[in-house]
């Protein structure tokens, strides 16, 4: 929603970045299993961590990396005149695995609990899943509640590095995480209610 605001600002600015991208003919869709990557490695780095609380610095970096290549491959889609229903598609399911695959390094390295990681597991996925399903029914959903998947990241990125002088702060932010989530389903159910009932 906080970051929704400045979304024509930030894409205009994207939009310088990914012209060198489109004049060598770089493929959306390969952006986007390379962001894929980086969301992978930076779950290996917190599952693996194993005290070495460099690697919680290097993750949150690579969290960064993928959410930005996840966020120039619409606009490099865009720029180059290549938007596709499948292209669509592909980055929405990308977008959930390397939310899966970064929210269960955490918890398989054992930086929150069980429980809280599965709760912020639960709640991101069904966030996504809520803009997916109401779009089906022709209501857009994009901005509507507290944490949408660019908030996440950077607030993972965020905490991870607190972490690193103060280890507790990923388990206290993935129970935020967790709490935030399913608040911004339950905005986004009380919004779309109010949208169809308007038909």
């Amino acid at each position: 929603m906080v970051l929704s605001i400045f979304k024509k600002k930030f894409e205009e600015l994207l939009k310088k970045i990914v012209i060198p991208l489109s004049s060598i003919g770089a493929s959306p869709n390969l952006i986007t299993i390379i962001g894929l990557l980086f969301a992978i490695l930076s779950a290996w780095l917190y599952a693996n961590w194993k005290g070495n609380k460099e690697y919680l610095i290097y993750g949150s970096i690579l969290i960064l990396i993928s959410g930005f290549l996840d966020a120039i491959d619409g606009v490099l889609a865009r720029t180059m005149g290549k938007v596709t229903r499948f292209g669509g598609f592909l980055d929405s399911v990308i977008d959930r695995y390397s939310d899966v695959f970064i929210l269960s390094g955490i918890v398989m390295g054992a930086l929150c609990q069980l429980e809280v990681g599965l709760a912020a597991l639960i709640g991101s996925l069904m966030v996504s899943y809520s803009r997916s399903r109401a779009e089906m029914e022709g209501v857009n959903l994009s901005g509507i509640g507290l944490f949408e998947r660019a908030e996440r990241i950077i607030f993972l990125a965020i905490i991870s590095l607190i972490a690193y002088r103060w280890l507790d702060a990923l388990n206290y932010g993935i129970i935020i995480l967790a709490i935030l989530t399913h608040i911004t389903l339950i905005q986004r159910i009380i919004y779309y209610k109010k949208k169809v009932e308007e038909i």
